[in-house]
């Protein structure tokens, strides 16, 4: 039995949950394919980039868990937690990730609504008299 490699990935409110082991190159999302998952060519090549920047494109199987934020927020989870697991598998790869800004956690979320107010920054309209 080949190793696995358990990851988490965030970005916004998504959160990814993945389990890399060797394979074929199977990549299950919710345990629905990758491709039917995530229908645009662009969100699917965001998935892969981290396998072809180290070059194992067809060398493992990914089994992830996506939950929370829309579809590009997923995506930047993934992205995130494949790269991590990568690392995990092979210590070398770190330093191309990194180039590549693939192991930095977007850090940008939805700032929270203050109270006695309408939103996060919006004030309630001002009236001299």
């Amino acid at each position: 039995m080949s190793e696995v490699f358990s990851t988490i990935g965030r970005r916004k409110t998504a959160v990814a949950r993945l389990q890399l082991r060797e394979g074929t190159g199977q990549i299950t999302v919710n345990k629905r394919p990758y491709d039917e998952y995530f229908p645009t060519i662009s969100l699917q090549n965001s998935v892969l980039l981290p396998l072809q920047v180290a070059n194992l494109q067809n060398k493992f199987d990914l089994s992830i868990n996506a939950s929370g934020g829309g579809a590009n927020g997923q995506v930047g989870a993934i992205r995130l937690a494949i790269a991590r697991a990568l690392v995990k598998f092979d210590p070398e790869l770190r330093g191309e990730l990194k180039e590549k800004g693939l192991l930095r956690r977007d850090p940008r979320m939805k700032e929270r609504k203050k109270p006695g107010q309408p939103g996060a920054r919006k004030r309630f309209q001002f009236s001299k008299r």
